[in-house]
């Protein structure tokens, strides 16, 4: 009875997230929003799903904190360097020999780390072949339904432990040496940030020449991740590129729309 008790507790608690705040916990796996949830609760000192409910009710920031964690915002920039290497080496090249504006999408980009370092690829891809003057080409967007993350993702600031994975070569360029240590201002212009759920709204306009979502859709149920894939499929131009994270696998009949250009990597092409 215990058990059944607190399960009833745990959906009505997820149902009021979800009514509140218009995250859409249904579509995740349910193991994940308990270990979650569990973090702020014992931030909270509480033990119960129906206690915790009530300091959702009673504290407006805690809904904020609540949503920070459902959201995992754990990123870095260039983190796991070799895809990045896999992304300068198949695509940017691939991407600069379109004509016309090259769309980049860094979907569930947290902080902003992720479309920052994409940016640095595509900059010191054109510095290096004589094409800055047509960086205006270029739009990278990074969306994310944290608000706070994409607050701080506008400030184009990082900390020392951001750059553990990016090479010196690229900081140097590309980075400030004193703290907080700041993106160029030339890379920061080509990235532009908005809220966006990947649940619930659609897919931004015009059609995308790079997409990038790493390491968000293992958080989703099997039906959410092929309603994700069919989503990006639709959003890509002809021969457009996608990148999941290491972990991460194309379901159902994504497997025949997308191409694999590096496996090891999960680079894959529009098919």
């Amino acid at each position: 009875m215990v058990e059944q008790h607190e399960g009833a507790d745990f959906l009505a608690l997820t149902h009021k997230i979800s009514a509140e705040r218009g995250f859409g916990c249904a579509s995740y796996k349910e193991k994940c929003l308990r270990r979650r949830i569990a973090v702020r609760m014992r931030a909270r000192g509480v033990h119960t799903y129906h206690d915790y409910a009530a300091i959702l009710d009673t504290d407006e920031g805690e809904y904020d904190r609540l949503l920070d964690a459902l959201t995992i915002n754990v990123t870095k920039l260039f983190r796991n360097w070799d895809a990045y290497a896999s992304i300068a080496e198949h695509v940017v090249p691939a991407l600069w020999q379109r004509p016309g504006h090259i769309r980049v999408w860094s979907a569930g980009c947290s902080s902003g780390e992720e479309p920052y370092s994409l940016a640095v690829l595509l900059y010191d891809f054109a510095l290096k072949h004589g094409m800055l003057a047509e960086i205006g080409r270029v739009t990278v967007l990074g969306s994310d339904i944290d608000r706070q993350s994409l607050d701080r993702a506008a400030k184009g600031e990082f900390d020392q432990a951001d750059f553990a994975d990016t090479p010196d070569d690229l900081r140097r360029r590309y980075f400030s040496t004193e703290i907080p240590f700041r993106i160029d201002p030339a890379v920061r212009a080509m990235v532009r940030f908005e809220r966006r759920d990947l649940l619930s709204d659609p897919a931004p306009p015009g059609l995308h020449d790079l997409i990038v979502c790493r390491n968000v859709l293992i958080y989703f149920d099997r039906d959410t991740q092929e309603r994700m894939f069919d989503s990006f499929y639709d959003a890509l131009a002809p021969d457009g590129f996608l990148v999941l994270g290491k972990v991460e696998t194309l379901l159902g009949r994504a497997r025949s729309r997308f191409a694999p250009i590096d496996a090891r990597e999960r680079v894959f092409r529009r098919a």
